[in-house]
């Protein structure tokens, strides 16, 4: 395996992260928490345009581990799980409860698929399907966050 192969599957499936036999896309989104809680520490601007860049970096590269895999959206890549996660928490309060609601409500999501994150996984081809149907699935649990905090706050 080339170095560049060795590079494209590091990064897709987290550290190898993704390779762990039972629930890869929960574990998955676990480095995404380390990453909110850097963010939230930061400009929400700044901490805009990262989770961009990872979206966007990361659409590329879980497009060629599918193909190295040869497998369409294999389980392993769950560098889209991260970049979920990241979407689902970011601009809330840094604290236990959004981390926690955050996490077990974009599992859900992310797991369940509701319209149209099912549609957006199945349509788009590539990286572009695995990513984006994480990161609406970490919109909706933003959006819903954000409501319960207004519901409650």
């Amino acid at each position: 395996m080339n170095f560049q192969r060795r590079s494209i599957i590091l990064l897709a499936t987290v550290g190898y992260v993704g390779k762990i036999p039972f629930a890869p896309g929960t574990f998955g989104s676990i480095p995404g928490l380390f990453i909110w809680v850097f963010l939230a520490k930061i400009d929400p601007l700044l901490s805009l345009f990262l989770i961009l860049f990872l979206v966007l970096s990361s659409i590329p590269i879980a497009g060629q581990a599918e193909i190295m895999l040869n497998k369409k959206d294999p389980s392993e890549i769950v560098i889209d799980e991260m970049a979920g996660i990241v979407v689902a928490l970011f601009g809330l309060p840094l604290n236990v409860f959004s981390a926690t609601a955050g996490f077990f409500i974009f599992r859900v999501l992310d797991i369940f698929k509701p319209f149209p994150i099912r549609f957006i996984e199945r349509k788009l081809p590539g990286g572009v399907g695995i990513v984006m149907d994480d990161v609406v699935a970490g919109i909706y649990c933003n959006l819903l966050l954000r409501t319960i905090y207004r519901l409650t706050g």
